[in-house]
């Protein structure tokens, strides 16, 4: 991206304005710009800049009652409608551990900060939206019926920020640590083997300097073995019959977010494979999926099994897991869902 093929922001507004009906996403792509842009392009007309800091607006977001709170990436939007509760703020990571809204959180990665107002005929929809230093969206706080709107109005006039410029420069996205993942089966085995929760598996990996998809080719297929790609998809409907409550993981670069509990609606549409409940809502590109995993890690309650979609970069979009408590045994319905699904013809690197 270059200043000379940067639109200003009044072109960004009118090339809105032409394509109503258009994705924002899709907007940015076609204008190659970032999504925080076309936000910036809207500040002093319905968006304001407010402070980027994730832990100014945990102080404070609890204050707005129920709420939508969305994080995506590439592939995958997660919404959980329900209310900011048992909030652990740290410098390096925060935890949102509420009944519906379960998050962990990144604050560095958060830069760029926005509160918008949308009109839809006489409605107004408020929302404030974070984004990383690429302008890419971390997460958004959407109001919803029965939000504190004064309670809103507060925030963004204490949170407001001085420069209120449409301008928005993006950092250029570095270049990632090398996963070149020289590691042999037999030194990564001999580690996998000695994991105890599933919460060292990064740090492994990260000692190791293996990439997370080079470790599931490398491992073996009593670890990880390679699934169809319609695997995802297949689980969620064999879930729903089963009645099995699920943990669902959407990740982007400054945020994680987690759904835990049974899941019921499930529809496809075009490329996209939904949940549409009541509180929870998943929106997943089917025809991002590049690979699927299942995934044994063990612990000290015995092995924990997940299910990971990956995209054609190589990037994780998405990840689930049988709910379980700390210190019990996975369940056994959730263990036989996994087995049962169909197997990619090879599973392991030769």
């Amino acid at each position: 991206m270059t200043d000379k093929t940067r639109p200003a922001p009044a072109e960004i507004r009118a090339f809105r304005a032409e394509n109503p009906q258009m994705r924002e996403r899709d907007i940015a792509a076609r204008l190659n710009v970032s999504e925080a842009a076309l936000v910036a392009a809207e500040v002093g007309i319905s968006a304001t800049r407010i402070d980027a800091s994730a832990l100014k607006l945990l102080e404070r977001v609890a204050e707005l009652g129920e709420v939508l709170a969305l994080s995506r990436n590439e592939s995958a939007v997660h919404e959980k409608i329900g209310v900011f509760e048992n909030i652990k703020m740290g410098t390096q990571s925060a935890i949102v551990l509420g009944e519906n809204i379960d998050l962990r959180i990144f604050p560095s990665r958060w830069v760029h900060g926005f509160a918008v107002t949308k009109k839809n005929g006489d409605e107004e929809r408020l929302s404030l939206q974070y984004f990383d230093k690429t302008g890419n969206a971390v997460h958004k706080v959407h109001l919803r019926p029965n939000s504190n709107v004064e309670a809103y109005r507060s925030i963004v006039a204490d949170l407001k920020l001085d420069d209120q410029s449409q301008e928005l420069i993006e950092a250029e996205i570095s270049a990632s640590e090398d996963e070149s993942g020289n590691v042999g089966r037999d030194e990564l085995r001999h580690n996998w083997s000695k994991l105890t929760d599933t919460h060292e598996f990064f740090g492994m990996l990260k000692r190791l300097k293996i990439g997370r998809q080079a470790a599931l080719h490398t491992v073996g297929d009593d670890y990880a073995w390679k699934l169809d790609n319609t695997a995802t998809a297949d689980m969620m409907h064999a879930s729903v019959k089963a009645g099995l409550p699920i943990m669902c993981f959407v990740a982007n670069n400054g945020i994680v977010q987690i759904h835990s509990g049974p899941i019921f609606n499930v529809q496809a549409m075009g490329p996209w494979i939904n949940i549409m409940d009541p509180t929870f809502h998943l929106h997943l590109r089917q025809d991002h999926i590049a690979e699927t995993w299942a995934v044994r890690k063990p612990t000290k309650d015995g092995h924990v099994t997940s299910l990971e979609a990956y995209d054609a970069k190589g990037e994780m979009i998405i990840q689930f897991f049988g709910k379980r408590k700390e210190g019990f045994d996975e369940r056994t319905d959730w263990r036989e869902i996994i087995e049962s699904l169909s197997k990619a013809e090879a599973s392991v690197a030769a």
